[in-house]
């Protein structure tokens, strides 16, 4: 039974239209995403297709807890056709899941297959694909240049040395730009067990002696300026919520005294100390002309059991709730105060936030970036599904410039998952295309399908200025 058509997601004319000719062939700008830039330079070749596509997916875990497969069979010693046989007994039932149409879309784009994944066909399309993998056709940079991708911004804590990324610029042989993008986390998460090790780590790499918050703004600072020189040119921050509370020199001494000596960190502290780092930092990415990314809405690591037994990024975080316009309003008003706000993406985790999100960025754009400064960044995580990412193109649309929309980015540690950006293309072109069939636009196909690519690739490729 085929799953993926020529026209799927496409259902209207127009739409159809505008991704044949427009969206469908465009090149891939991979700017935020958790590929290895060491399985890059290495050239990983996959001993199969569980090695591919179930090693470290948590979305893929989730969906095989929820239908009661045993943790041997998913993360466990059980043989990776076993665990790949329960995955095919999953994939059936997830009608109106993504997985289901990217599982899919995976099989047909890099491996031709057409046929249902289920547990009838998963010994077929077990042994054929991992004929395939066994090609150097199917090794990681294969898989990235068959995408058509143009650049990959890794995800690289400020302790990175950052050598594999110097060298596959040294080798000059990889066509697509591998960057590193700065996520310094771990040293804005003062609150954590593990801060005080962490910044002693930044100390050795660093070569500065981290004793106060003056030391731990030297060192990144360094690290920023090292990380420039090595091509980075977007940096990453996961939050819960958005903290806001201003301190006085003194206070943050304090504050980074009691962490560094592995004290309790009240939430008052934290938020103060979270808020001055984090203006500090803007203002370094601002100098280096960076791009400042802020995800904001997990609620991470939900089941103390299994993270103690399985660790972070395991398939046990959640969407959260809180409530934080104020907050990142004061955030970011006090970054553009000085002048010194960088271009920045706004991504929420939860749908009630597109509005916040979309209309906060609205009041700090700035006339001399020739397209939005500050962006409403794409459908995210548990959003990148068609319901999803059709609610915040059409929530931004309403309440901003979708033309001027920096569009798709994978978040994922897969190197087969860039089908997701053609399922995206094609939500898109049927949005566009149903506001032509409804009246609601001109059809202005020439200048539609410039908005297509823009969206599609050029935007991004603006926005987001690879050195």
């Amino acid at each position: 039974m085929k799953v993926i058509n020529n026209d799927f997601m496409l259902h209207n004319k127009y739409g159809k239209y505008l991704y044949e000719e427009f969206a469908k062939d465009m090149p891939i700008f991979d700017f935020h995403c958790h590929l290895e830039a060491k399985e890059i330079w290495e050239n990983k070749q996959f001993r199969n297709i569980t090695d591919a596509w179930l090693g470290g997916d948590h979305y893929k875990w989730r969906v095989m807890r929820a239908h009661g497969i045993s943790e041997e069979k998913i993360t466990g010693k059980a043989s990776d056709f076993e665990k790949f046989k329960e995955w095919s007994k999953v994939v059936p039932l997830l009608i109106g899941n993504p997985l289901y149409h990217w599982t899919h879309l995976e099989l047909k784009t890099f491996f031709g297959i057409d046929t249902e994944l289920n547990e009838n066909t998963c010994q077929e399309i077990w042994e054929k694909v991992n004929q395939l993998l066994e090609t150097d056709e199917f090794k990681a940079r294969k898989l990235i240049e068959k995408s058509n991708v143009y650049a990959v911004c890794t995800t690289n804590d400020p302790i990175d040395d950052l050598k594999y990324h110097k060298k596959i610029k040294e080798e000059g042989k990889f066509k697509t730009k591998v960057l590193p993008a700065m996520r310094p986390d771990k040293a804005l998460n003062i609150e954590t067990g593990d801060y005080k090790e962490y910044i002693g780590e930044l100390s050795n790499i660093s070569g500065i002696e981290i004793e106060s918050f003056k030391d731990l703004k030297t060192a990144l600072a360094k690290r920023i300026a090292y990380f420039n020189d090595n091509g980075c040119a977007a940096c990453d921050h996961a939050f819960n919520y958005i903290p806001y509370r201003r301190a006085s020199e003194e206070e943050l001494e304090n504050i980074i005294a009691k962490g560094l000596n592995g004290g309790k960190i009240s939430k008052d502290e934290e938020d103060k100390y979270k808020t001055e780092l984090m203006i500090f930092l803007a203002k370094e990415y601002k100098k280096y002309d960076w791009v400042m990314e802020l995800h904001i809405g997990a609620l991470r690591n939900n089941n103390e059991r299994m993270f103690n037994k399985l660790g972070p990024d395991t398939g046990y975080d959640s969407v959260n709730d809180y409530k934080y316009a104020k907050e990142l309003g004061q955030l970011l008003s006090a970054m553009d105060l000085t002048d010194e706000l960088p271009r920045t993406i706004l991504f929420s985790l939860n749908p009630k936030d597109n509005y916040v999100l979309s209309t906060i960025a609205g009041c700090f754009q700035g006339e001399e970036y020739g397209i939005s400064k500050i962006q409403f960044g794409t459908a995210w995580w548990f959003l990148d599904h068609k319901d999803g990412m059709t609610k915040q193109i059409k929530d931004l649309a309403a309440s901003g410039i979708l033309s001027n929309f920096i569009g798709m980015l994978t978040d994922s540690r897969s190197f087969l998952s860039y089908p997701r950006h053609d399922y995206f293309r094609r939500i898109l072109c049927n949005i566009l295309g149903e506001y032509v069939e409804l009246g609601e636009y001109p059809w202005n196909k020439e200048f539609l399908g410039e908005i297509v690519k823009n969206i599609s690739f050029y935007n991004a490729k603006k926005y987001i200025k690879i050195k």
